[in-house]
């Protein structure tokens, strides 16, 4: 019952994004909700009203494929979306995905990866599906502040987005990093929908994040991201980079997430700092002010990844 409810909330939050005019519908008169009726709906979709308000209203545990594809075209859903709301509507729990998952492991030849992009002052992670960062490279673990003092627990992602007041101070677009994290947990949960881990971490944010719970309700979902990050570092200063997350072989429930240079800012300038602060004795000793002078003579690169 709670996977046919969230399926209800998805096609309600879904419903209400998209405009009547972006699919040609006439629209006359005050309308009292934002997006399309539900009646609308099913005519775009060419099925009945009182099917569609059966499956939104959680009453219908048989949804073909055949229609649930037609009602994804109706609301304008993308790929990940479309798979988001197929793993919420289909009752059938194949064996990889039911009960407590069992550890990701990284493999080895991923962590001399990790190792050589670090040569490269690049830094790099690996992210599970519960946004546990299950291996970093050192120029990672320098960018994400205090890092080198959390527990293991606490190497994660969204844990640290939400509870961690140096996540703020850190993103300059807080809000979108925080959205794009809870995509990832929303997406995960409606693949692994029987996963304990999941669920303790999103239970554990909605009981203390208020900003965590009202993204929540917005029912985005996020399976591999992109993009730019801005970023206000203690030891470095104000620097935008790019990412990548790319799904790395032999599970695909890890992702391998690669930060570079952006041409249009001083980030290259701001990375060979964060790699002489992070290879020096001052980030050892936990200090945030690196030492600026000579920034651009070579240092001897330490260990690159701990195996969690």
């Amino acid at each position: 019952m709670d996977r046919l409810v969230k399926l209800g909330d998805f096609l309600r939050s879904r419903r209400a994004r998209v405009d009547p005019k972006s699919v040609g519908l006439a629209v006359r008169g005050h309308r009292r909700v934002p997006g399309l009726r539900r009646e609308e709906l099913a005519q775009l979709a060419g099925v009945s009203v009182d099917y569609y308000t059966r499956l939104e209203q959680g009453r219908s545990k048989n949804a073909s494929p055949v229609v649930l594809d037609a009602i994804a075209r109706a609301l304008q859903l993308g790929e990940t979306e479309r798979e988001h709301l197929f793993d919420l509507a289909n009752p059938i729990c194949v064996p990889s995905r039911c009960g407590t998952l069992p550890p990701q492991r990284v493999r080895q030849e991923t962590h001399i990866l990790l190792g050589t992009l670090e040569h490269a002052d690049i830094p790099a992670a690996v992210i599970g599906l519960r946004t546990d960062i299950l291996a970093a490279n050192l120029m990672f673990r320098a960018l994400m502040v205090g890092f080198e003092t959390m527990s293991a627990r606490e190497r994660n992602l969204a844990r640290f987005v939400f509870l961690d007041p140096a996540s703020r101070e850190l993103h300059l677009d807080w809000e979108i990093v925080a959205a794009d994290a809870t995509a990832m947990l929303r997406f995960s949960i409606g693949r692994y929908p029987h996963d304990p881990g999941l669920h303790d971490l999103t239970r554990e944010l909605c009981l203390h994040s208020e900003d965590f719970r009202r993204i929540w309700d917005e029912h985005h979902v996020l399976e591999r991201i992109s993009g730019t990050k801005r970023y206000r570092h203690p030891a470095v200063g104000e620097f935008t980079l790019g990412y990548q997350a790319l799904t790395l072989p032999g599970d695909a429930d890890q992702m391998l997430l690669i930060y570079t240079d952006d041409p249009d800012s001083p980030s290259g300038n701001a990375l060979q700092l964060l790699a002489k602060w992070a290879r020096s004795s001052e980030y050892e000793a936990g200090s945030s002010q690196p030492d600026r002078s000579d920034m651009r003579a070579p240092c001897p690169v330490k260990n690159s990844v701990t195996p969690r």
